[in-house]
């Protein structure tokens, strides 16, 4: 599928760019930048100061982005964010449907691609779905597994719990990448693994690209973090969280996949009228503080990742300086 550069991008604060006037310069060199770590870290925030910088353009790499109408459960971009740097790799699909993991790469791949051939502007890709970026990083070969409705119909109807478990008694290394409550990751490993024979984690190889990538991580200290994340939780709920929960549940039902997944699993409990408010927000500091621990290990793991303090005041001075240290670009 060839995405269309100047087409209008897709549609929560972020730190402002420090005051800053020269001029990025391509030097010759296409390069990718990733910027990865747990939720709650400031990616987006350092994404949108650096893009700025950089006449870049920011490449969503979160799973559930991808989807329409789950906008402040995802911490989608807000419009305001997407009319100063141009957003790609969300909204691509509707809250029924199923991305998958080749899709997603096949899209991304594709306009990197452009971005390096056009020559004008930096792709930056951020997010917290390691396997997202693995995907492009490592160049992950994917099972070319086509969709099958009925056998995803099947393993629906086990419920979320049960078809976890079974993925774990069939593959455990791939329940180390998927979260308990990602039902659409859940039912497309157990499809891979249905129609192939084979456990998914053992199907992929490897095909880097040839292009120089720069891959950078943002961490803190965990009481950083956890105190972050609790502002994160709360900040959702003023947004609107609540309503958005509630029209997706009349929408397409209280049983769709996507509202199982953290931050709105939480909710629909309390929508239904079945725990207070503060007992939802609780599960949603909680969960996301566990899914966030899961998230440092795995980045942690990436041996090429260049690690910066997510609390340091001049955070975005330390990265440009690590980029311009690079030699891929210049500043006149």
């Amino acid at each position: 599928m060839q995405i269309d550069l100047g087409m209008e991008p897709t549609k929560f604060s972020v730190v402002e760019p420090s005051p800053f006037s020269g001029n990025f310069v391509d030097s010759s060199v296409p390069f990718l930048l990733v910027i990865g770590g747990a939720t709650a870290t400031g990616k987006s925030g350092l994404a949108m100061a650096l893009a700025k910088r950089l006449n870049g353009a920011i490449l969503s790499a979160d799973s559930r982005q991808v989807y329409r109408e789950f906008d402040i459960g995802t911490a989608k971009p807000s419009q305001a964010d997407q009319n100063r740097v141009p957003h790609y790799l969300i909204d691509l699909c509707d809250p029924t449907e199923t991305l998958t993991l080749a899709e997603y790469q096949q899209q991304a791949q594709g306009l990197i691609r452009q971005f390096h051939q056009a020559g004008k502007s930096v792709p930056l890709l951020v997010g917290g779905t390691g396997l997202y970026i693995d995907a492009i990083v490592k160049g992950l070969k994917i099972p070319p597994v086509a969709p099958q409705p009925a056998l995803r119909q099947q393993i629906s109807d086990l419920g979320q719990f049960h078809a976890y478990a079974l993925l774990q008694s069939l593959d455990p290394a791939a329940t180390q990448r998927i979260h308990p409550n990602d039902a659409v990751r859940t039912v497309r490993a157990l499809e891979i693994f249905y129609v192939t024979g084979q456990a998914p984690s053992t199907l992929q190889g490897e095909n880097p690209p040839t292009y120089p990538i720069l891959y950078l991580g943002l961490d803190g200290d965990p009481d950083t973090l956890h105190r972050r994340i609790a502002q994160r939780a709360h900040a959702m709920i003023e947004m609107g969280l609540e309503e958005e929960v509630l029209h997706l549940a009349k929408k397409y039902g209280f049983d769709l996949p996507l509202l199982q997944t953290l931050g709105y699993a939480e909710m629909l409990p309390y929508v239904r009228g079945d725990i207070a408010l503060n007992t939802a927000i609780e599960a949603i500091i909680l969960h996301t503080r566990q899914f966030a621990k899961r998230q440092r290990t795995w980045f942690r793991n990436r041996a090429t990742v260049q690690w910066f303090n997510l609390g340091a005041t001049d955070l975005v001075d330390q990265v440009w300086n690590w980029l311009l240290a690079t030699e891929l670009l210049e500043v006149k």
